[in-house]
């Protein structure tokens, strides 16, 4: 009777890790081997995904550009705020010059040069004592 019930146990052992294998068997991990390459090493799932860059920078360099541009909206006028973005390239598009500036909001070189210098000062003393995260 012992060994029945012995015998009961393990496969009820048996089949609760085959349950339980079922369930996790659709997870990946990003080591698996996904193929083998020319030379015969392993290729996992993270070489051909991940890329050069560093994800912990990356979410630095994001969460400072969204507080510049917080920083910007409540120091800075629009014109100061255009002048500043197309300058630096802070709306995506490249950094332009002040002639380039100038002539995309048809105003003079000296006036895009006299707003820059104030709108950077404006940014500097409030950004004054800002730690990056």
């Amino acid at each position: 009777m012992q060994q029945k019930h012995l015998g009961g146990r393990i496969a009820n052992e048996i089949l609760m890790h085959f349950r339980s294998m079922r369930k996790t068997a659709a997870d990946v991990s990003l080591s698996d081997c996904i193929e083998t390459g020319r030379e015969g090493d392993a290729i996992s799932l993270m070489d051909v995904i991940c890329s050069d860059e560093d994800l912990f920078e990356d979410l630095s360099t994001s969460e400072l550009y969204r507080h510049l541009r917080e920083v910007m909206r409540r120091v800075l006028s629009p014109r100061e705020q255009a002048v500043v973005s197309l300058r630096y390239g802070l709306s995506g598009g490249k950094p332009q010059t002040q002639r380039e500036v100038a002539e995309t909001l048809r105003i003079s070189r000296s006036y895009v040069s006299r707003i820059e210098k104030r709108a950077l000062g404006a940014l500097r003393e409030a950004l004054d004592g800002y730690v990056c995260p």
